[in-house]
């Protein structure tokens, strides 16, 4: 039988060995816990449907479709303005008079001179008439020798002088009756039409202003047909060989940014404008404005849809790794540690990917570690996610 301090001693020992068996079996379930535990610092998004646009955005300006700047043809002081801005018109209305004092004149002075233009054919004719009756006269005699061949020849040449002096009267009255087609219109265009169904949006003269059409073209009023709208939107030159014709487009006013109008491209106008070392092409589209809520010079955010997905499964950008066939997202798997897979990604903008295969709805996937940006990096996850390989 062992001494009693050797039985103290054993039982001391065993009690230690006890004691680090449940130390180490304590340890050994915390790190089981913890490597099968999601790391608190990851980021997981559910995989969602959803719709999706990639879009090239640009700034535009409206303009009518079809308007007409309305100038003057003749000079003058500008006595009556009928219209005023906004006011709608009917192709024909009176929209303004040109003081019509020296063209009136003009007119009556041309008239007058037609009608005395006329009187000398008429006097011609008479000349005329007459030297047929002594040429014949002459004619006659001169058979029967009974005057001399000189007579006969000097009635001859007034017979000839008296048909030209008819053609050169007949071609001054041509002459006078064209001048009088112009002052004519000279006067009537004193009185300025509406050429075109519309609405005055703007009036660059004024009532009694003097109106100069040899030193430039004046412009009276612009008349536009508010009906329909077009839209220049200027793009830059790192986004315009995203757009082709017939492109779904729409866009918003700063006044009513909640309503979309749509329409589709219709061309691109292949001379640049260059602003500040930028260079912006102009890609122009026409909208129907029935109700009349879109106005000349409004600006326009436009939104060109490149591409688009419809009910289709959405991950953040920030999820997918990789580009083409080599694209990988990283899921939680049913233990609840990341997990990489290859997915098949469709339409992509800045924000969200559609996953066109690999991914079911309802999984979660790994966005990004909280407060960390995301890479696209082969090994980026596991650096970023700190797996152990």
């Amino acid at each position: 039988m062992a001494p009693p301090a050797v039985r103290v001693s054993r039982r001391k020992h065993i009690r230690f060995l006890l004691i680090m068996v449940l130390v180490t079996a304590s340890i050994a379930g915390w790190w089981v816990q913890a490597d099968s535990a999601p790391s608190p610092n990851l980021l997981t998004v559910a995989v969602q449907r959803g719709d999706l646009q990639d879009l090239v955005t640009a700034t535009g300006v409206l303009q009518p479709r079809d308007y007409v700047d309305v100038g003057a043809q003749v000079s003058g002081q500008l006595e009556v303005l009928h219209v005023q801005t906004g006011d709608d018109v009917k192709e024909g209305d009176l929209l303004a008079e040109i003081d019509p004092t020296l063209y009136v004149a003009r007119v009556d002075a041309t008239r007058a001179q037609l009608r005395n233009q006329k009187a000398q054919l008429m006097e011609r004719k008479a000349q005329l008439t007459l030297a047929e009756l002594q040429y014949r006269r002459q004619q006659n005699l001169l058979k029967e020798e009974a005057t001399s061949r000189e007579a006969a020849q000097i009635a001859e040449a007034t017979l000839q002088s008296a048909r030209a002096q008819i053609e050169a009267i007949s071609a001054q009255i041509e002459q006078t009756e064209s001048t009088l087609l112009a002052e004519e219109a000279n006067l009537e265009y004193a009185r300025i039409y509406a050429p075109m169904d519309g609405t005055v949006v703007s009036i660059e003269a004024r009532q009694g202003q003097t109106l100069n059409v040899n030193q430039q073209a004046p412009v009276l009023m612009r008349i536009a047909d508010l009906s329909a709208m077009t839209v220049e939107a200027q793009v830059s030159e790192a986004d315009i060989g995203k757009l082709t014709a017939d492109m779904p487009v729409y866009f918003t006013t700063l006044g009513s940014q909640q309503r979309r109008w749509e329409s589709r491209l219709d061309r691109l106008e292949p001379t640049p404008v260059v602003e500040n070392n930028v260079v912006l092409y102009n890609a122009v589209f026409e909208v129907p404005n029935p109700e009349g809520r879109l106005m000349t010079q409004m600006t326009a955010q436009v939104f060109f849809v490149n591409a688009e997905a419809r009910g289709a499964l959405l991950v953040p950008v920030t999820a997918v790794h990789g580009r083409g066939p080599d694209a990988t997202v990283l899921v939680l798997g049913s233990n609840g540690q990341p997990e990489q897979r290859a997915v098949t990604v469709g339409v992509t903008n800045r924000v969200q990917a559609e996953i066109m295969d690999g991914l079911e709805e309802g999984e979660r996937v790994v966005s990004s570690p909280r407060g960390a940006g995301s890479t696209e990096s082969g090994d980026g996850p596991r650096r970023m996610l700190g797996m152990r390989m």
